[in-house]
């Protein structure tokens, strides 16, 4: 299974005050995502609405941003990487996203849920 992992979703499922440092919850979500997915064998991609600063840098997850931070700006990005692929349906969209979660549908890819995602990685 490939995962494409809207980050900021995921982030928000839990109220620990994240928003007070958006960057330094990134780089915590990364790092849980890289043992994970060391750990599981998984391929997964993350997509911000921004650029982290500093940059993140992974040699096992691949970090994505927007090209342009607005509203919705990680949603459109994973849709086009959806659109991109040869197949879509072997990948697996994480949101709770409604609006996001419909059109991954409509291009091909199941969905998980924010939060039972989270719960799954912080297993570990």
């Amino acid at each position: 299974m490939r995962w494409i992992v809207d980050g900021m979703n995921v982030i928000g499922t839990t109220p620990d005050a994240w928003w007070r440092d958006r960057d330094g919850a990134m780089l915590k979500l990364v790092d849980a995502l890289e043992r994970w997915a060391a750990s599981e064998g998984e391929e997964v991609t993350v997509v911000f609405e921004r650029k982290p600063s500093p940059p993140i840098r992974s040699t096992v997850v691949d970090v994505r941003h927007a090209p342009k931070p607005k509203a919705d700006a990680a949603d459109d990005e994973i849709v086009r990487l959806l659109r991109e692929d040869a197949q879509p349906q072997a990948i697996r969209v994480v949101t709770s996203d409604r609006a996001l979660a419909d059109r991954a549908h409509a291009a091909g890819a199941t969905v998980e849920a924010a939060q039972s995602f989270r719960l799954r990685i912080e297993a570990r």
